[in-house]
């Protein structure tokens, strides 16, 4: 799986998102996920509502998947 293919699953997956996703090997990857969908929410619920778009492909095409996960407010304080 590329990085394009994991990007493209999270944004369809969550509303008002951006995602930037990275690997050297196609098969650890790294996200940072911008959306308002995460305002109130806790870190692991966030990371659970990324990894709900993506299936089953965590554990398989996806071995490990680092995340960020940041409300658009977030993301504007940490210059990302």
């Amino acid at each position: 799986m590329v990085p394009k293919e994991i990007q493209t699953l999270i944004e369809a997956g969550l509303p008002d998102c951006t995602a930037t996703v990275l690997s050297d090997d196609e098969t650890h990857f790294a996200a940072v996920v911008t959306s308002s969908a995460f305002v109130d929410k806790t870190p692991l619920q966030r990371h659970q509502m990324v990894y709900r778009t993506l299936g089953d492909c965590v554990g398989g095409e996806i071995h490990a998947l680092s995340i960020k996960a940041l409300t658009p407010e977030e993301s504007t304080i940490d210059g990302r």
